[in-house]
């Protein structure tokens, strides 16, 4: 992958010096018209990972809703997302069409640690904005000199697992910890938070087995975890093989306390792994939260939620308005919108990436209370708050997240 990206960078310095630069008129930039911005990018809507085409649904319909109401700056925002089924060669291929040949404004909101990695060095030769990637690895907030055309946009993972693993030494102090992780950047990313946030207590990791994103299943691989006798897991997997951790637990009759990163905690993929209830180890399980689950009650009457629910009836009506991966992707759009705002009347990519690096909104009506959007041209993670949340079930065993203690900052 690496050396793919290395290859796609050498193209692309060649390319760069047939683009307009990123300065100048109204037209001088590619995708903006006096009416229009195009902005484009991939997700997985086939595919191990098509849980995830809520991410590019949910904001297609926010555009949409901002478009009914004249856009921005007069402006209306085209978003044109193609299918990369999660496999990055499939990402770089549809992001050189979407830059070469639709010439796109922007590429926003790109899905995947591996996916948007393969693209970042092509597209930063291109000076073309890699806006919010839709991953939490940390490069893609800390390597801002190296690729001044690239921000994230969620807490990291590395942090979301430091936070893990503090809980754990503060609160469980007879952990075994075993972990599943996918063998990749993404996962990586994950397994170096728990000893961070351990301490001395890193020694209580026993375990560790990797997954294939090409594999069936990994019932292999949590029949091994089980075998070590820990008896705390920590799922860090995209939903499918997270569903299948929850399931295979129970069925081999492994009671773990459950950790599961936040990209695969969402409401509907627990439900899924509740088996209509009938999978207890999904109760009691923990996670993240920086979104309003729509599921929660909590949000119901908040206008962030009341605005959220008319956008999916309005402009995605057959969407399932209980996945919070809508509630993602809404966020992100919004708070597209106000760099986009901000970038001018007559934006360039280079006035949109000095406005994304110049962000402080606590308006961001997705997020839950306190959580803001701040960025500076060093700091490149927008969202760095997060709540932990754990899984609970009523006596009618319905499931939802419960949120508990503090609001704390992502250690990143």
């Amino acid at each position: 992958m690496r050396r793919t990206s290395i290859l796609i960078g050498v193209l692309a310095t060649g390319l760069a010096l047939a683009l307009p630069a990123a300065h100048g008129s109204e037209t001088a930039d590619p995708g903006i018209t006096r009416g229009t911005i195009l902005i484009g990018g991939t997700t997985p809507l086939s595919g191990v990972a098509s849980a995830y085409a809520s991410v590019a649904r949910g904001a297609e319909a926010y555009f949409k809703y901002v478009n009914a109401r004249g856009g921005v700056n007069g402006r209306r925002i085209n978003y044109k997302y193609l299918d990369d089924q999660y496999i990055p060669s499939m990402t770089v291929q549809h992001t050189r069409q979407l830059v070469q040949q639709d010439r796109v404004f922007a590429i926003f909101n790109s899905l995947g640690t591996e996916h948007n990695l393969a693209i970042r060095d092509y597209l930063n030769a291109v000076r073309v904005p890699q806006v919010f990637a839709a991953t939490g690895a940390r490069p893609f907030g800390a390597d801002y000199r190296r690729y001044p055309w690239t921000i994230g946009y969620q807490p990291t993972y590395r942090g979301e697992a430091t936070i893990y693993g503090r809980w754990i030494a503060r609160n469980r102090r007879n952990a075994r910890i075993a972990i599943l992780y996918q063998n990749d950047d993404y996962g990586r990313e994950l397994i170096a938070g728990p000893r961070r946030g351990l301490g001395r207590m890193a020694n209580r990791i026993i375990a560790q087995q990797g997954y294939e994103v090409t594999e069936s299943d990994v019932q292999s691989q949590i029949a091994r975890l089980k075998s070590s006798n820990a008896n705390t897991f920590m799922i860090f997997a995209t939903p499918r093989y997270a569903i299948q951790s929850f399931i295979y637990a129970n069925r081999l009759g492994w009671r773990p306390m459950i950790f599961v990163n936040s990209v695969s905690s969402a409401s509907n993929v627990m439900e899924i792994a509740s088996d209509a209830g009938n999978n207890r180890r999904v109760v009691g399980a923990v996670s993240i939260q920086f979104l309003k689950d729509p599921t929660d009650p909590k949000w119901a009457r908040t206008p962030g939620m009341r605005l959220y629910r008319q956008i999916m009836r309005q402009h995605l009506r057959r969407g399932n308005a209980n996945d919070v991966y809508h509630v993602y992707a809404m966020a992100a759009a919004h708070s597209f919108v106000e760099a986009l705002r901000r970038a001018g009347r007559n934006p360039t990519r280079s006035s949109l990436m000095a406005a994304l690096a110049n962000l402080n909104t606590r308006n961001n009506p997705f997020l839950i209370p306190g959580v803001t959007i701040r960025t500076t041209r060093a700091d490149r993670f927008p969202i760095e708050h997060v709540q932990l949340q754990r899984w609970a079930v009523n006596r009618r065993g319905d499931g939802r997240w419960v949120r508990f203690g503090p609001l704390q900052r992502s250690p990143g």
